[in-house]
């Protein structure tokens, strides 16, 4: 109850100062030839280093699956318009459909480590694009996006809007 209290207070406080965006994504895997579709949380994405929860499900294809993880970004050039990073996942995955599966000791039920690198803009809505390797699977899938950060642009919203700064405000206590 207490850890439901907590999030529901901060998650007014993170997103009013550009802290946190929510994104949707549709991946596409190349070994499976299966298409799906994701959802995430992006804590800290004007930051050097963020932290982004995961779901994703394969739901087009030969292979049914879902994944809730952990993904840490971290930018390794920062430009005017777009970012760049690499990115390491951590997740359970829940593989629906194994007991069809031609791979030895398949199973339902996996853990799976995924590093990958991705691009994306500078805007409040933000596209972008990861390709990630899955060392388990060996196996490779893309990902395309956006990602929306609340708090931003010129809506009244941000801490850096600028219609929120004046240059002549005279501070009434003098």
């Amino acid at each position: 109850m207490r850890t439901l209290l907590l999030t529901l207070i901060l998650i007014p406080v993170l997103a009013v100062s550009q802290n946190i965006g929510v994104g949707a994504s549709a991946m596409y895997n190349f070994q499976s030839e299966s298409w799906g579709a994701g959802a995430r949380v992006n804590v800290f994405p004007n930051r050097t280093i963020s932290y982004v929860p995961q779901f994703s499900y394969y739901f087009i294809g030969p292979v049914s699956e879902f994944t809730l993880g952990l993904s840490i970004e971290a930018k390794i050039k920062r430009g005017n318009t777009f970012n760049y990073y690499l990115m390491a996942h951590g997740g359970y995955n829940q593989w629906m459909n194994s007991g069809s599966s031609a791979m030895d000791g398949a199973q339902a039920a996996n853990w799976n480590l995924e590093g990958g690198v991705g691009i994306t803009t500078n805007h409040c809505l933000r596209p972008f694009l990861e390709y990630r390797y899955n060392v388990k699977f060996q196996e490779t899938h893309l990902r395309l996006g956006l990602l929306y950060i609340f708090g931003c642009g010129g809506d009244g919203g941000g801490y850096r809007d600028p219609n929120r700064m004046r240059n002549h405000v005279i501070c009434p206590a003098y």
